[in-house]
């Protein structure tokens, strides 16, 4: 019995190895993706932030007059 176990348990299947490296290389993929979208929204929400920022003050400048002769 403990030989079928080892058999089971240490038998490597080529085709369960490779799905393994593939889906590895999948999430490998997929956090560098998460990490690319984070950092192009932070890149957004300052642009955004900055551009609502620029919009809310309101200058007062007073218009120029003709100067007196």
């Amino acid at each position: 019995m403990a030989k079928a176990l080892l058999g089971y348990v240490g038998g490597s299947d080529p085709r369960l190895l490779a799905e393994m490296r593939r889906l590895q290389q999948r999430v490998q993929d997929l956090e560098s993706e998460l990490v690319r979208i984070q950092s192009e929204n932070d890149a957004l929400n300052a642009a955004a932030r900055s551009e609502s920022l620029l919009n809310g003050i309101d200058i007062d400048v007073p218009k120029a007059e003709p100067a007196l002769t």
